[in-house]
């Protein structure tokens, strides 16, 4: 897979799907597993288990690397991680079943381990209770 050039606004994945709340991306940019499954943890840890999360982004773009200390030549390097590229407006994160606040601040602690700007949304319908 070539490496390429992430230009443009998101085409697919900009609106909520399953939950109330969502952190958006504001900026291009590569996101590790190590990242995703870090906000992940974040998230989860901050809203203690209650309500469900879903990751709405996979990392299915092997990135290569040649190993320290390797001449030049003899071919391209081992993947050495997966990314998931991004484009303004998609949607990252959703968020279900806890009160606004708490999924305020636990998206907020996810958007942290992200190297992307984020935007925390809320569903249009979304009728606080």
């Amino acid at each position: 897979m070539q490496k390429g050039r992430v230009r443009g606004l998101a085409q697919r994945g900009s609106t909520i799907a399953y939950g109330s709340f969502a952190i958006k991306t504001m900026e291009v940019g590569f996101i590790t597993s190590r990242q995703i499954e870090a906000a992940r943890i974040a998230i989860n840890r901050y809203m203690k288990r209650e309500g469900k999360v879903w990751i709405r982004i996979f990392p299915d773009k092997p990135i290569t690397s040649k190993p320290a200390e390797v001449r030049m030549g003899k071919g391209k390097g081992a993947p050495s991680h997966w990314v998931a590229p991004v484009r303004p407006g998609r949607i990252m994160f959703e968020v279900d079943g806890v009160p606004l606040e708490t999924a305020q601040e636990a998206l907020r602690l996810g958007a942290q381990k992200l190297p992307v700007k984020c935007k925390f949304v809320i569903r249009p319908d979304y009728a606080g209770s």
